[in-house]
């Protein structure tokens, strides 16, 4: 059997983003950089034979996916499990905000951020329980095919996490900048990484 290819990419730049902000499950879109961002990457796979575009059904990448299907026909499959962490209370806090608010939690988060769940969102297993099921579906229900998935900096590492066999606590050693992009193979039995988190100039 031919073996399946995935182009895995986060959605570009998003409307306050230079603030380095919990966003989690808040529904912000691209920014006009992000736009211009995708752009470049929708052209760079044009030649790409792509079976189908999936995308979470949070806005900037709902809108980076529309872009990347649009030279193929397609419109996006949109998979809701597919969506960034929900950080609770967190969401569109800096770093600095929430641990002057609640340093205790904050810094119990940053030590066992695997395990801890952000207050009233997800933990890191959470978000693993609902994407890797999703992407093995994506990937199974496209043998032989490319396939490009438009998702989240922490929902991509957590499916490269799985892909790789990685424990869960090593997804911070995957970069993943806006519009980046990521290439796996599914070959029979295995995933192979060709390369990772490339941003297109």
């Amino acid at each position: 059997m031919s073996s399946t290819w995935v182009y895995l990419m986060r959605h570009g730049s998003v409307v306050g983003g230079e603030t380095r902000r919990f966003i989690g499950n808040l529904d912000v879109g691209l920014s006009p950089v992000g736009e211009a961002e995708m752009e470049r990457l929708a052209a760079r796979l044009a030649a790409v034979p792509l079976a189908a575009v999936y995308a979470s059904d949070l806005a900037r990448s709902r809108l980076s996916a529309e872009i990347i299907a649009h030279p193929h026909g397609l419109a996006p499959r949109i998979v809701p499990a597919l969506r960034e962490m929900a950080m609770g209370r967190w969401e569109g806090l800096t770093a600095d905000e929430i641990s002057a608010r609640e340093p205790g939690a904050f810094e119990t988060w940053t030590a066992r951020i695997v395990e801890f769940p952000f207050p009233g969102g997800e933990s890191v297993a959470d978000l693993r329980g609902r994407a890797w099921p999703a992407f093995e579906k994506i990937v199974a229900s496209h043998p032989g095919e490319r396939v490009a998935i438009v998702g989240h900096g922490g929902t991509n590492r957590v499916i490269l996490c799985g892909a790789l066999g990685l424990p869960l606590d090593r997804l911070l050693v995957f970069g993943q900048d806006y519009s980046a992009l990521s290439l796996l193979e599914w070959r029979k039995d295995r995933f192979v990484l060709h390369f990772l988190n490339q941003t297109t100039p």
